[in-house]
């Protein structure tokens, strides 16, 4: 079983009240923001940390 990335993004710095902005990933609409402050969907972001985070049998 693989260990699946779970962002802890309740702080308020993660929404952007200024409005949506296309998802970096998705591109759909949404008032998310990375810790860098791009525009992405919670889920967006945790998928792409599972599919760019190297696993123990990856050489």
């Amino acid at each position: 079983m693989t260990a699946v990335a779970l962002l802890d993004w309740r702080s308020a710095e993660h929404f952007d009240s200024s409005g949506d902005k296309p998802c970096v990933l998705c591109t759909k609409p949404t008032p998310l923001r990375s810790d860098n402050g791009k525009p992405v969907h919670k889920v967006c972001a945790e998928q792409w940390i599972d599919a760019h985070t190297p696993q123990e049998d990856d050489k």
